[in-house]
């Protein structure tokens, strides 16, 4: 039985006078005791001394009628319409039960369309990367609970598989190829885009973040005040941990801080950034702290060698992804038991893919694919559901604005790409929900220094049916960056590290051409065979159809989204410089011998320009 209180200033005295002329109804029918009303009948009764209503659970206007029609339908053994003739205290008490329960059911619609917000985004964590999406060699029961109690995604991705770019998309709803200069990692985030968090916060929210929010870059106003683009920061509380690379931030203490804050009791949007599992890592960790054995690895992805220096590298990544849902399960807890975990939309995701090469800042399967869990339940009539459509990381501000009540046409925001996921949260399907969303578009421009001019390596693909057609515009440059500068759009790692030592004893290695190698122009891949992305199908004759209708799809979207790339004005994305003094010409200080970036290693570094040049495939 379910109870529910009405708010100071309700139709108490109303609903108490329906109920007495109800029990004067009774008395006349000769009915004695709740027992003998009927199923909807005994269900409701008003308490004087507690002065509430009990009822069934009632959050629609059409729900409340038939409630109350049939609550005075069982007042009497004739036909409905004789009763109501007869006895015009049943019509009385229905009408006024209604109109208070439709009352209650305003209340309840209000209170569904704005819930409470709390999204966890992890820094640089794959897709499968947790129990739910049955990896063994990782524990996530945080995101497991979220994902059991709510929606699996098996197919959620980043149109750009770096934290600034795929950040602002998050925010904005937009491809980073629409943001001007935030399409570039490190960048001066354009004042004329406003960001989710900051349209909620003018709606009513308590918007609040700790850590990590969006960056790296710089974010100020037309006025020039710098913008608090994910909420209000709490970072204050700090605590140990299991190495010296985790970041002290007391993640989930600071969200108690934010919740306390929260006088006003206002709904409230709250934005986990952790910075876990980016690295640097604790090398051996996963296996020494972490009680992982070498072993725990089913599978090294086919770009990658398997040895001991890789599989300790993924086992201390996983040790942080494991870090990162440690605290996203303590706040999981605390809400519940607050009693605001029931009304509160849970997202938990990841930036981008993991750190190491031919991943983050990439444009392949591990790169962007990202795990992706929502729980609701107020929202999500049908949990524990895996759903198989397309969704991008574009489609968030949409659904976040919606589910808050926020018309997108007078949020202030520039017009959204994505779309909102709403009915997929609500459907009780699983597995392909919405025929249209059976594609993605990811692409790239300028991530980290380490090519002359500050270029980037320009992409745009498009993923649909488990196809990845890919094409790049400036093949002549190197993906990773160049050799003599380090590599450095690519982390530093052990498993970089053991990549580049390999190749420097065989030219010919082949993980290096998969990671740092120079590319053809066009790559297509069929993920159902290859999910690794390394057999590249772009030349093969029985595949040109394919090939040409992605290319056809993809230019022809780019171009309804203004792409400046596609438009022939893709210099202006390298126009665009980064927002720190460190980065700017780097490639033309290092050469000189006046610069080198903290947290790259030296060794990364080629002696002189390497001239090799992959067969364009």
């Amino acid at each position: 039985m379910i109870q529910k209180t009405s708010a100071p200033g309700s139709a108490e005295p109303q609903l108490r006078n329906a109920c007495l002329n109800f029990w004067s109804v009774k008395a006349e029918l000769g009915l004695r005791g709740p027992r003998r009303e009927g199923p909807v009948f005994s269900k409701i009764w008003y308490d004087s001394r507690e002065q509430r209503l009990h009822q069934p659970d009632c959050e629609s206007h059409t729900q409340c009628f038939l409630l109350a029609f049939s609550t005075a339908q069982h007042a009497g053994r004739k036909p409905a319409a004789e009763r109501m003739m007869r006895f015009p205290h049943c019509l009385a008490f229905a009408f006024c039960l209604f109109t208070t329960l439709s009352s209650q059911a305003d209340s309840n619609e209000k209170t569904l369309a704005r819930p409470n917000i709390l999204i966890a985004i992890a820094d640089d964590w794959s897709f499968g990367h947790a129990g739910a999406y049955g990896c063994s060699w990782i524990k996530t029961p945080g995101f497991d609970r979220v994902a059991k109690e709510g929606v699996l995604f098996n197919r959620f991705y980043t149109p750009s598989a770096k934290c600034s770019p795929s950040r602002s998309a998050i925010m904005t709803g937009r491809n980073p190829w629409q943001l001007g200069a935030a399409a570039n990692h490190w960048p001066t985030f354009p004042a004329e885009f406003q960001t989710y968090p900051e349209v909620l916060q003018t709606m009513g929210y308590w918007v609040g973040m700790t850590m990590k929010g969006w960056g790296p870059g710089e974010a100020k106003d037309v006025n020039g005040k710098p913008r608090q683009m994910a909420g209000v920061p709490f970072n204050k509380r700090t605590t140990g941990t299991p190495t010296a690379e985790i970041s002290k931030n007391n993640y989930s203490a600071n969200f108690e801080d934010f919740l306390a804050a929260n006088t006003d009791s206002k709904p409230w949007c709250f934005w986990y950034g952790s910075v876990e599992p980016h690295r640097p890592y604790e090398y051996g960790s996963g296996v020494s702290k972490g009680g992982k054995q070498l072993g725990d690895v089913l599978r090294v992805p086919a770009y990658w060698p398997d040895n001991d220096t890789v599989r300790n590298d993924m086992l201390d990544y996983g040790f942080e992804v494991e870090y990162f849902d440690k605290h996203l399960a303590q706040m999981l807890e605390s809400l519940e038991a607050k009693g605001q975990l029931e009304n509160t939309i849970v997202i938990v995701m990841a930036d981008n893919g993991m750190p190491f090469p031919r991943s983050k800042g990439q444009n392949y399967e591990i790169a962007n694919h990202l795990p992706l869990a929502v729980r609701w339940p107020k929202g999500i009539p049908f949990p524990g559901r895996v759903v198989d459509d397309y969704v991008s990381v574009i489609d968030l501000a949409p659904t976040l604005l919606e589910v808050a009540g926020v018309p997108w046409a007078t949020s202030g925001m520039a017009p959204a790409t994505g779309r909102s996921f709403l009915p997929l949260l609500r459907s009780e399907k699983s597995g392909i929900i919405d025929a249209a969303r059976d594609h993605v578009l990811l692409g790239r421009e300028r991530n980290d220094v380490g090519r002359p001019n500050d270029v980037g390596y320009p992409i745009r693909s498009i993923l649909k049916a488990g196809v990845l057609y890919s094409h790049n515009f400036e093949p002549s440059r190197w993906p990773g960056g160049n050799p003599e500068a380090g590599y450095l759009d690519c982390d530093s790692s052990p498993t970089k590290s053991a990549l580049l030592h390999a190749h420097r004893k065989n030219v010919a290695d082949p993980f290096w051409a998969l990671s740092f190698g120079k590319r053809g122009e066009e790559e297509l891949y069929d993920l159902a065979s290859d999910p690794d992305c390394v057999i590249n199908l772009a030349a093969k004759t029985e595949l040109a159809a394919v090939k040409t209708a992605l290319s056809g799809q993809l230019e022809m979207e780019l171009r309804m989204q203004e792409d400046p790339r596609i438009l022939g004005r893709g210099a202006e994305f390298d126009a665009y410089p980064f927002a720190n003094d460190t980065h700017r010409g780097f490639y033309e200080r290092h050469r000189s011998g006046n610069a080198m970036l903290k947290g790259f290693s030296a060794d990364d570094f080629e002696v002189a320009p390497l001239d090799i040049v992959l067969p364009r495939e």
